[in-house]
Protein backbone atom coordinates (compact mmCIF):
# COMPACT_ATOMS: atom_id res chain seq x y z
CA UNK A 1 0.00 0.00 0.00
CA UNK A 2 2.43 2.78 -1.38
CA UNK A 3 4.31 3.88 1.41
CA UNK A 4 3.18 2.34 4.37
CA UNK A 5 4.46 -0.82 6.40
CA UNK A 6 2.22 -2.50 8.40
CA UNK A 7 2.71 -6.07 10.87
CA UNK A 8 -0.70 -8.76 12.37
CA UNK A 9 -3.85 -7.84 13.01
CA UNK A 10 -5.84 -6.73 15.78
CA UNK A 11 -6.04 -3.50 17.29
CA UNK A 12 -4.92 -1.30 14.00
CA UNK A 13 -2.32 1.87 14.45
CA UNK A 14 -1.55 4.13 12.06
CA UNK A 15 1.71 6.17 13.13
CA UNK A 16 1.74 9.41 10.79
CA UNK A 17 4.37 11.74 10.37
CA UNK A 18 8.54 12.45 9.04
CA UNK A 19 10.88 10.65 9.61
CA UNK A 20 10.90 10.34 13.45
CA UNK A 21 7.98 7.92 12.55
CA UNK A 22 8.77 6.37 9.16
CA UNK A 23 12.35 4.89 11.76
CA UNK A 24 11.75 2.51 14.72
CA UNK A 25 9.11 3.92 16.72
CA UNK A 26 6.33 2.31 15.63
CA UNK A 27 8.35 -1.31 15.48
CA UNK A 28 9.09 -0.93 19.04
CA UNK A 29 5.71 0.10 19.62
CA UNK A 30 3.99 -2.86 18.22
CA UNK A 31 6.54 -5.32 20.47
CA UNK A 32 4.87 -3.68 23.36
CA UNK A 33 1.28 -4.31 22.24
CA UNK A 34 2.09 -7.62 21.98
CA UNK A 35 4.24 -8.26 24.66
CA UNK A 36 0.97 -7.55 26.46
CA UNK A 37 -0.85 -10.56 24.58
CA UNK A 38 -2.95 -7.91 22.19
CA UNK A 39 -3.02 -8.83 18.85
CA UNK A 40 -1.60 -5.68 17.08
CA UNK A 41 -1.35 -4.08 13.56
CA UNK A 42 0.85 -0.91 13.14
CA UNK A 43 0.95 1.06 10.26
CA UNK A 44 4.12 2.66 9.45
CA UNK A 45 2.99 6.07 7.54
CA UNK A 46 6.07 8.00 8.66
CA UNK A 47 7.58 10.57 5.89
CA UNK A 48 10.75 11.20 5.59
CA UNK A 49 11.71 14.97 5.03
CA UNK A 50 7.89 15.65 5.17
CA UNK A 51 7.15 19.04 6.45
CA UNK A 52 3.11 19.26 7.60
CA UNK A 53 2.50 20.82 4.46
CA UNK A 54 4.09 17.79 2.49
CA UNK A 55 2.07 15.01 4.50
CA UNK A 56 -1.08 17.25 3.99
CA UNK A 57 -0.53 16.51 0.13
CA UNK A 58 0.38 12.73 0.93
CA UNK A 59 -2.71 12.25 2.45
CA UNK A 60 -5.13 13.79 0.41
CA UNK A 61 -3.53 11.71 -2.01
CA UNK A 62 -3.36 8.43 -0.20
CA UNK A 63 -6.40 9.06 2.22
CA UNK A 64 -9.02 6.76 1.01
CA UNK A 65 -6.27 3.62 0.61
CA UNK A 66 -5.81 4.76 4.20
CA UNK A 67 -9.04 5.22 5.21
CA UNK A 68 -9.74 1.57 4.43
CA UNK A 69 -7.19 0.02 6.83
CA UNK A 70 -10.01 1.13 9.59
CA UNK A 71 -7.46 2.11 12.43
CA UNK A 72 -8.64 2.60 15.80
CA UNK A 73 -5.92 5.31 16.98
CA UNK A 74 -3.76 7.61 14.39
CA UNK A 75 -0.56 8.68 15.89
CA UNK A 76 0.40 11.76 14.98
CA UNK A 77 3.69 14.04 15.12
CA UNK A 78 4.88 16.58 12.73
CA UNK A 79 6.87 20.21 12.73
CA UNK A 80 10.78 19.12 13.05
CA UNK A 81 10.98 19.56 9.18
CA UNK A 82 8.55 23.00 9.62
CA UNK A 83 11.65 24.57 11.32
CA UNK A 84 14.02 24.28 8.39
CA UNK A 85 15.91 27.22 6.90
CA UNK A 86 15.50 25.74 3.07
CA UNK A 87 12.21 25.60 1.21
CA UNK A 88 11.18 23.39 3.68
CA UNK A 89 10.71 26.41 5.63
CA UNK A 90 7.17 26.83 7.14
CA UNK A 91 5.60 29.64 9.02
CA UNK A 92 3.70 28.88 12.06
CA UNK A 93 0.09 29.91 10.96
CA UNK A 94 0.54 27.87 7.80
CA UNK A 95 1.94 24.99 10.31
CA UNK A 96 -1.29 25.66 12.14
CA UNK A 97 -3.52 25.17 9.13
CA UNK A 98 -1.78 22.34 7.91
CA UNK A 99 -2.35 20.33 11.18
CA UNK A 100 -5.69 21.38 11.43
CA UNK A 101 -6.35 19.98 7.89
CA UNK A 102 -4.68 16.52 8.62
CA UNK A 103 -6.59 15.96 11.66
CA UNK A 104 -9.71 16.92 9.76
CA UNK A 105 -8.50 14.55 7.06
CA UNK A 106 -8.00 11.50 9.52
CA UNK A 107 -11.43 12.50 11.09
CA UNK A 108 -13.21 11.34 8.19
CA UNK A 109 -11.51 7.58 9.42
CA UNK A 110 -13.89 5.27 10.87
CA UNK A 111 -12.64 2.28 12.86
CA UNK A 112 -14.01 -1.53 12.23
CA UNK A 113 -17.19 -0.62 14.20
CA UNK A 114 -17.79 2.51 12.22
CA UNK A 115 -16.76 4.65 15.43
CA UNK A 116 -14.47 7.41 14.76
CA UNK A 117 -11.07 7.07 15.08
CA UNK A 118 -8.80 8.26 17.85
CA UNK A 119 -6.14 10.63 17.19
CA UNK A 120 -3.15 11.18 19.31
CA UNK A 121 -1.19 14.36 18.88
CA UNK A 122 2.47 14.83 19.86
CA UNK A 123 4.86 17.71 20.52
CA UNK A 124 7.98 17.59 19.06
CA UNK A 125 11.33 16.74 20.43
CA UNK A 126 13.83 19.64 20.81
CA UNK A 127 16.19 20.67 18.12
CA UNK A 128 20.07 20.69 19.61
CA UNK A 129 21.20 24.71 19.90
CA UNK A 130 24.49 23.16 17.53
CA UNK A 131 22.55 23.18 14.41
CA UNK A 132 23.75 21.95 10.70
CA UNK A 133 22.01 22.87 7.61
CA UNK A 134 18.88 22.34 6.66
CA UNK A 135 18.33 23.95 10.35
CA UNK A 136 19.74 27.35 11.20
CA UNK A 137 20.34 29.14 14.14
CA UNK A 138 16.44 30.14 15.00
CA UNK A 139 15.09 26.66 13.97
CA UNK A 140 15.82 25.40 18.69
CA UNK A 141 13.91 28.57 19.19
CA UNK A 142 10.87 27.72 16.74
CA UNK A 143 10.56 24.95 18.70
CA UNK A 144 9.70 26.25 21.43
CA UNK A 145 8.59 29.36 21.18
CA UNK A 146 5.99 28.41 17.86
CA UNK A 147 5.63 24.71 16.82
CA UNK A 148 5.02 22.96 20.55
CA UNK A 149 2.84 26.09 21.85
CA UNK A 150 0.35 25.31 18.57
CA UNK A 151 0.37 21.65 18.52
CA UNK A 152 -0.85 22.02 22.45
CA UNK A 153 -3.01 24.24 21.67
CA UNK A 154 -4.72 22.80 18.24
CA UNK A 155 -4.94 19.26 20.41
CA UNK A 156 -7.16 21.30 23.20
CA UNK A 157 -9.53 22.62 20.52
CA UNK A 158 -9.47 19.45 18.84
CA UNK A 159 -9.98 17.76 22.31
CA UNK A 160 -7.51 15.16 21.10
CA UNK A 161 -4.84 13.00 23.43
CA UNK A 162 -1.70 15.32 23.76
CA UNK A 163 1.61 13.03 23.93
CA UNK A 164 4.19 14.87 25.34
CA UNK A 165 7.55 13.84 23.58
CA UNK A 166 9.49 17.30 23.74
CA UNK A 167 9.61 16.76 27.63
CA UNK A 168 10.48 13.47 26.96
CA UNK A 169 13.40 14.12 25.54
CA UNK A 170 14.47 17.48 27.65
CA UNK A 171 14.58 15.14 30.17
CA UNK A 172 16.69 12.24 28.50
CA UNK A 173 18.79 14.86 26.21
CA UNK A 174 21.52 12.38 25.90
CA UNK A 175 18.94 9.98 23.73
CA UNK A 176 18.88 12.68 21.45
CA UNK A 177 22.51 13.90 20.06
CA UNK A 178 20.84 15.29 16.99
CA UNK A 179 17.77 15.77 14.82
CA UNK A 180 17.08 12.08 15.20
CA UNK A 181 16.88 9.72 18.52
CA UNK A 182 19.51 6.52 19.22
CA UNK A 183 18.18 3.55 19.34
CA UNK A 184 17.32 3.23 22.83
CA UNK A 185 15.81 7.09 22.21
CA UNK A 186 13.36 5.12 19.80
CA UNK A 187 12.71 3.00 22.41
CA UNK A 188 11.80 5.80 24.92
CA UNK A 189 9.64 7.09 22.29
CA UNK A 190 7.71 4.10 21.78
CA UNK A 191 7.15 3.80 25.36
CA UNK A 192 6.13 7.40 25.64
CA UNK A 193 3.59 6.89 22.82
CA UNK A 194 2.54 3.29 24.49
CA UNK A 195 1.79 4.77 27.94
CA UNK A 196 -0.42 6.94 26.49
CA UNK A 197 -2.23 4.52 24.12
CA UNK A 198 -2.32 2.10 26.89
CA UNK A 199 -5.20 3.60 29.44
CA UNK A 200 -7.38 3.95 26.12
CA UNK A 201 -6.87 0.22 24.43
CA UNK A 202 -9.55 -1.32 27.47
CA UNK A 203 -12.52 -0.02 25.09
CA UNK A 204 -11.10 -1.53 21.91
CA UNK A 205 -12.60 -5.14 21.58
CA UNK A 206 -9.60 -7.10 19.90
CA UNK A 207 -10.27 -9.63 16.80
CA UNK A 208 -9.02 -13.09 16.57
CA UNK A 209 -6.02 -12.55 13.95
CA UNK A 210 -6.89 -13.12 9.85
Amino acid sequence: MGACSSSPRGVIILCAGDSLTDSEYPRHLHRLLVGEGRRTRVLNCGRKGNTSGEFLRFLKQQGTALAREHPDFVLLQLGTNDVRVDGDHTPADAFANNMREIIGLFREFSDRRGERVRILLATIPPLPERYSFPFGPDSAGRVVREINPLVRKIAAEEQLVLVDNYGLFLRSPELLPDVHPTSAGYRLLARNWYDALKPLLPDIEVSPEK
